[in-house]
């Protein structure tokens, strides 16, 4: 029996299959590497290079590796792009996670992980934000998340399929051999040690002007490590339980742009330049998890629960790895 893990050579996917290669548990990777890192890939893991809408090589590999549990990572996650390019996200994120899922089912693969995101709840009526809020995606990255949800949720209701879906908030940090690197990086805490270690010269804050403390928006920042060690509980509440579930992950506390600046100075030591430009159209000022449901039905604990080790850990992943992976596909 193995876990098939899509999307496997990306941020969160590659520190899964690290926890899960530390762990001994049989896991198989498929990955377009479209947005992956082949360097992020542990040594010796069978790794399909390859998309999930493939049918062909998804049944491939399910025969070969035995699959019985699939964590879905592969999606396309920049919320800007989904608004300027809203074809690739419906397509990606959507279609071929449709034929993805049909794939599985038809090869009797009826548990499965699905990387969603807090985006589903658009702007929250109330924080900290609990899992039966209403859905009010406001782009199509957001959307396409939800969409997969209700997919699965109507599978399992007619087809004996289990799932649980877990709604990231901002995931940050690394593991001492894993860490963040996308091209382009859009996440702030990457940004803002970018600018620490002078690869930009001066860090764009998008509004001082939302109702905040300080003006700057207020995010949930969840250790990478976490998230994935959320990933494994999950799978194996499904083998033991055999339910579905949505569930929020996050640390349930927040901190503002300008408090994680902070911090980010404090940690690195270094200088960091900013400046203000306009707001974000549609941007929350406020996203924090409600994470209790996480805590009773995963028994899942956040270690690192305080920001400046999140960061910390960012920094010091980014100071021995200056060049990301490297590309060995």
């Amino acid at each position: 029996m193995a876990i098939l893990i899509s999307g496997g050579a990306g941020y969160i996917g590659s520190v899964v299959a690290e926890l899960l290669h530390n762990k001994a548990r049989n896991f198989v990777v498929l990955d377009n590497l479209s947005r992956g890192n082949s360097g992020s890939i542990i040594k010796n893991t069978p790794f399909y290079i390859g998309n999930i809408a493939n049918k062909d090589l998804v049944e491939k590999i399910i025969d070969k590796h035995n699959i019985t549990q699939c964590i879905h990572f592969a999606a396309y996650a920049y919320v800007g792009e989904s608004v300027t390019n809203p074809q690739i996200y419906y397509e990606n994120n959507v279609t071929g996670s449709l034929h993805f899922i049909n794939t599985l089912l038809q090869k009797n693969v009826k548990q499965i992980v699905f990387s969603s995101s807090c985006a589903v709840y658009g702007i929250p009526k109330s924080v900290p934000v609990t899992e039966n809020q209403p859905f009010a995606p406001i782009n199509p990255y957001g959307w396409s998340k939800l969409i997969i949800e209700k997919v699965l949720e109507s599978y399992a209701s007619a087809y004996n399929l289990n799932y649980i879906a877990l709604r990231y908030f901002n995931v940050a940090g690394a593991t001492q051999s894993k860490g963040e690197y996308h091209s382009p990086e859009t996440h702030i805490i990457p940004n803002i040690l970018a600018t620490a270690n002078k690869e930009k010269s001066i860090l764009s804050i998008n509004g001082n002007d939302h109702p905040t403390h300080d003006g700057t928006t207020v995010r949930d920042y969840v250790h990478v490590y976490d998230l994935a060690t959320a990933h494994i509980n999950a799978i194996d509440y499904l083998q033991q339980e055999k339910k579905s579930n949505a569930i929020n992950l996050g640390n349930g506390k927040g901190h503002s742009i300008l408090e994680l600046i902070d911090a980010c100075r404090k940690v690195t030591q270094k200088d960091i330049p900013i400046e203000f430009a306009a707001r974000q159209q549609g941007d929350p000022p406020i996203l924090i998890a409600n994470n209790n449901k996480a805590k009773t039905v995963l028994g899942w604990t956040p270690q690192y629960s305080c920001i400046s080790e999140i960061i910390k850990s960012a920094w010091q992943w980014k100071i021995k790895h200056p060049n990301g992976y490297p590309c060995i596909s």
